[in-house]
């Protein structure tokens, strides 16, 4: 059994991988040229339609997925009945996006708000159609047929945006990108599960899934409308193009950082329900998971600080260096994020959603401080303010979690702190080389180059043992191809 659940987490974690390089991956390098092609100011309106397109896929999903997820033994019925209720609520979302684009037109200041609203809408219904079919694969652990849906939307959606780009279509290209990817994501995921909705609605099922699902839906909302709070203050207080930099930034920064969270949560959420009752198990399995995965972001993130300039003007030109300074800050933020997840993971599989909100709600409070700052003092003083909530919502989510597996926060940090000097010491002479007059074509390799060499010749001496586990499933995922 534990062999199985080992192969079953290790091929997950290596197909849920390569899934986050397929979409998200392809989507960045798509970027990078759309980013060539379009600007910063096209960038920035798109962002700010994002906001209310992630708040209402939250509400859409109400937290069910996950409910699902954990349940032991899923029903048909359990599947029929989320499946309406999200394709309801997804077409009366539209509705309200439809006869609302206006009023966000206005406060924005943005006249091409109200067309793009209308039209990008869309997504909201094709993504409520994918939902079960996702939740069904990731309940099975399948994430090599996600991979392959990923790899053929985001190649597919990609090659749309960039040609409707040279065609001189502008921001459309984006709108084109996005919901051609949603739509085919959608149409592969039908294609590989098979799965056909029944007519039948039980109110019984949906009262049992949404009552752990209702307080994951509040949370969910509470997070994502903080996530995104930061493109409607700099989209209303600043400009379009000031809102572009940072949405650049951002990106850049979610490569590394949102998706190796996603990476973990998807593998790990599963794996961990299927052994919630197993308390030693638990707790051996959950701290395994934190110290392979800060490992492994401190090295990125840290990274990512010391050849932020470089990378940026080679990838996307000179018009876009402003993000350079947001992405060095965000970085700092951004490496704690996958921490914040693993820790209120936890509370997932322990069941305990209430308290799962009420966190959010106390860190919520907490996050206007650097908000407020943001609209009086700046974009970069919002940024650093939130770094200091980072840290500080990390202690508040691992104090609860370690009631619940008895693997508290100083515990944690005795765990993670080795790799995080390792990191801190190889980031700060990869940065030291900048200084360096050369070509950033010449010193960005270099940079690379010598920072990998440098952490591969510490990790080897020290033997640590989250380190020896990476390379032990960097060469069991080589084998298996």
């Amino acid at each position: 059994m534990e062999d199985s659940l080992k192969q079953k987490t290790v091929r997950g974690v290596g197909w849920s991988f390569i899934d986050n390089i397929a979409s998200s991956g392809i989507t960045f390098l798509v970027g990078l040229v759309l980013a060539r092609l379009l600007t910063p100011e096209e960038y920035g309106v798109m962002a700010i339609i994002a906001i209310f397109i992630a708040i209402s896929n939250s509400i859409i999903d109400s937290g069910f997925s996950n409910a699902l997820i954990r349940k032991i033994k899923v029903e048909r019925v359990d599947y029929n009945t989320v499946f309406y209720f999200n394709l309801l609520v997804s077409i009366i979302l539209y509705i309200f996006l439809f006869f609302s684009a206006p009023v966000i037109s206005a406060f924005f200041k943005e006249p091409e708000l109200i067309e793009i609203t209308r039209v990008i809408g869309w997504i909201l219904i094709i993504n409520a159609l994918a939902i079960i079919p996702r939740t069904q694969l990731v309940r099975n652990i399948d994430f090599k047929t996600q991979t392959k849906v990923s790899l053929i939307s985001s190649v597919s959606s990609g090659g749309i945006g960039i040609v409707m780009a040279i065609a001189g279509m502008g921001i459309w290209s984006l709108v084109g990108q996005q919901l051609s990817r949603q739509f085919l994501n959608t149409l592969f995921l039908w294609v590989y599960t098979k799965w056909k909705p029944m007519f039948e609605f039980s109110l019984q099922s949906f009262k049992e899934l949404f009552g752990f699902g209702s307080k994951l839906l509040l949370s969910g909302l509470l997070d994502t409308f903080f996530r995104n709070i930061y493109y409607i203050v700099i989209g209303r207080f600043y400009t379009s193009a000031q809102l572009g930099q940072y949405t650049r930034a951002e990106q850049f920064n979610s490569i590394f950082s949102s998706n190796l969270t996603s990476v973990v949560q998807r593998v790990s959420y599963p794996v961990l329900s299927s052994i919630q009752n197993e308390p030693e198990r638990l707790r051996d399995a959950y701290r395994r998971v934190i110290k392979i995965t800060m490992l492994i972001t401190f090295a990125c993130m840290l990274g990512l600080v010391a050849i932020a300039k470089p990378l940026l003007v080679i990838l996307i030109g000179e018009k876009w260096v402003q993000a350079v300074y947001f992405l060095q800050i965000i970085c700092f933020s951004g490496m704690l994020y996958p921490l914040h997840a693993i820790n209120l993971n936890i509370l997932q599989v322990k069941g305990r959603s209430d308290l799962f909100f009420k966190l959010e709600v106390i860190k919520k409070i907490i996050a206007i401080v650097p908000i407020v700052v943001g609209i009086f003092f700046g974009i970069e003083w919002m940024l650093v303010g939130n770094v200091f909530t980072s840290f500080f919502a990390y202690f508040l989510n691992s104090y609860y979690s370690a009631g619940l597996i008895l693997y508290p926060a100083i515990e944690q940090i005795k765990d993670i702190f080795p790799t995080f000097i390792i990191s801190i010491i190889v980031a700060g002479v990869m940065w030291s080389l900048s200084f360096i007059p050369m070509s950033y074509y010449l010193l960005l390799p270099i940079q690379i180059i010598i920072g990998l060499s440098l952490a591969l010749l510490i990790y080897g001496r020290l033997h640590l043992s989250e380190y020896l586990e990476v390379k032990q499933l960097v060469l069991t995922l080589l084998k298996q191809k």
